[in-house]
C-alpha cells in the first residue's frame, strides 16, 4: 500500500499559520492534498497536524470536496515532532510506528505547484528495479561560484574561458522539496526520508519555489494563478462543440477584387477547407456568420459542407445565441474567429475567441488565440489545429 504523508504543523515564524493561509482562493495545504488525492498510485492521504485550527480547516476542505478528497484522513501529531527544532523525519517515524503501509511519499504543503502527474511519475520511477528512493527536483541552468580560503571566487560548474550558451548547458539538479518517496522498511532502517539508490524526478522549472518567506508567497501565488487559469482554459477548450467564423478578413484576405465585367471576387485558401474537414470528422458543428451577402460565400460554404451559413447579419451575437439554443450547447462551448470591431461582442461571450494576425489591435486583446497568419493565408486552418491540439482531438508534436 502506498500512502502520502503531509505534515502540517500549526507553528510558523515567518508567515503565521502559513499552511492554511489563503493562496489563490484556497488554504495553502489544499493544493498538495489535491495533488496527492488525484494520484492513482496513492491509496491513502494522511494529513498530520498538531493544530486544532489546521484540523478544522482541513476537515472543512474535505467536507466541501467529498468526492475529490475521500481518501484523505487527518491524524494527530505530537508536540515533540511539531516543535521549531524537530525534524520532518521525526514526524515520519512517529507515523510509521503507528500505521501500516508499504511505501510512503512525503509531500510538503509549502510546494503548491505540485501536481498529481508529478507524483505518478515519481512512483513510476520508484517502482523501477534497483531504485530505493526518489526525490523531486528541478533543473537549474545557472553558473555557481564559491570563495576559496584566500577569498578568491572560483567557478564550480563551468569554465570561464568556455562559457556555454544556455541551450547547450546541461546545468544541475536542485532539490525543490515537493516530495520524497521511500519504503517503510528503508525509512525505519535509515531514519531518513531517502536512502539507498536515490533517483531524481524532474519537475517543471517554475516549481523551484518553496514557500518559506513572504517573497516566495508572492511569486508562487502568481505562478499558481497562471497555472490554474491555463488549466481552466484547457478544460473549456476541451468542450468546444461549435466552430464559427466571420468570412471577409478571416476566410479571405479582406481585399475587394473585381473582374472587367464588375463581378466581385474573393480569395479563399484551400488549407482552411481541410481545417473544416478536420472539424467535421470530429462531430463539431461548423458555421460562417457574416455581415456581407454574396453568392460567392454561399458557394464556398457549400463547397466546405458548412453546417450553418448566415449572411447579412448585423447582430451576430443574437444569431449565435439562437444557434446555441437550437443545438442545445452553451456559449462557452463555441469557438469564434473574428477580425474587426463588429465581432467584439461575440468574442467577449463565446468560450474560445480567436482572431487572425492582421486583425485590429482591440480584437487581438479580446482573443484567447491569435494566429501568426493573416486572414486568407490559412489562418483559420491554423486556429482549428490549435483548438484540436488543445482538446486532444488531434495529435500534435
Amino acid at each position: 500500500m502506498n500512502v502520502a504523508f503531509i505534515p502540517v504543523r500549526g507553528g510558523s515564524k515567518s508567515i503565521p499559520l502559513k499552511n492554511i493561509k489563503t493562496i489563490c482562493g484556497r488554504p495553502l495545504v489544499y493544493w498538495t492534498i489535491k495533488a496527492a488525492c488525484e494520484c492513482s498510485c496513492i491509496d491513502v492521504v494522511y494529513v498530520s497536524t498538531d493544530s486544532d485550527k489546521v484540523r478544522e480547516t482541513v476537515n472543512q476542505i474535505q467536507k466541501e470536496n467529498k468526492d475529490l478528497f475521500q481518501k484523505m484522513e487527518v491524524i494527530g501529531r505530537s508536540s515533540e515532532t511539531a516543535s521549531d527544532t524537530a525534524s520532518t523525519e521525526s514526524a515520519m517515524l512517529e507515523f510509521a510506528q503507528k500505521y501500516d503501509f508499504d511505501n510512503i511519499v512525503l509531500v510538503q504543503a509549502t510546494s503548491p505547484l505540485l501536481m498529481a502527474d508529478d507524483l505518478t511519475g515519481g512512483f513510476e520511477m520508484f517502482m523501477q528495479s534497483g531504485t530505493d528512493s526518489v526525490l523531486s527536483c528541478v533543473r537549474q541552468r545557472r553558473f555557481l561560484w564559491e570563495k576559496n580560503d584566500k577569498g578568491s571566487a572560483i567557478p564550480l560548474n563551468y569554465d570561464v574561458f568556455h562559457r556555454p550558451r544556455r541551450q547547450e548547458f546541461s546545468g544541475y539538479l536542485m532539490e525543490n522539496g515537493a516530495f520524497y518517496i521511500t519504503s517503510k522498511e528503508d525509512l525505519l532502517t535509515s531514519q531518513n526520508r531517502i536512502s539507498g539508490n536515490i533517483m531524481a524526478y524532474e519537475m517543471k522549472e517554475d516549481s523551484a519555489f518553496e514557500i518559506d518567506e513572504t517573497s516566495d508567497w508572492i511569486i508562487t501565488e502568481e505562478l499558481l494563478k497562471r497555472r490554474e487559469m491555463s488549466l481552466r482554459e484547457k478544460e473549456r477548450s476541451g468542450k468546444i462543440k461549435m466552430f464559427l467564423t466571420d468570412c471577409d478578413g478571416c476566410l479571405t484576405d479582406g481585399g475587394m477584387y473585381y473582374s472587367e465585367k464588375g463581378d466581385e471576387l474573393k480569395k479563399f485558401n484551400t488549407r482552411d477547407g481541410m481545417g473544416f474537414s478536420l472539424l467535421r470528422k470530429r462531430g463539431i458543428v461548423t458555421g460562417i456568420i457574416t455581415g456581407e451577402n454574396t453568392r460567392i460565400t454561399e458557394t464556398r460554404a457549400r463547397k466546405l459542407c458548412i453546417d450553418e451559413l448566415h449572411q447579412g447579419v448585423d447582430d451576430k451575437l443574437s444569431v449565435i445565441k439562437q444557434l446555441a439554443d437550437r443545438y442545445q450547447i452553451d456559449l462557452t462551448e463555441i469557438a469564434y474567429v473574428g477580425d474587426d470591431i463588429n465581432d467584439m461582442d461575440v468574442l467577449k461571450n463565446v468560450g474560445f475567441p480567436c482572431t487572425v494576425n492582421n486583425a485590429s489591435d482591440a480584437i487581438k486583446k479580446s482573443a484567447r488565440y491569435v494566429s501568426d497568419l493573416n486572414g486568407g493565408d490559412g489562418a483559420v486552418r491554423d486556429i482549428i489545429e490549435f483548438i484540436l491540439c488543445e482538446t486532444g482531438l488531434l495529435k500534435c508534436e
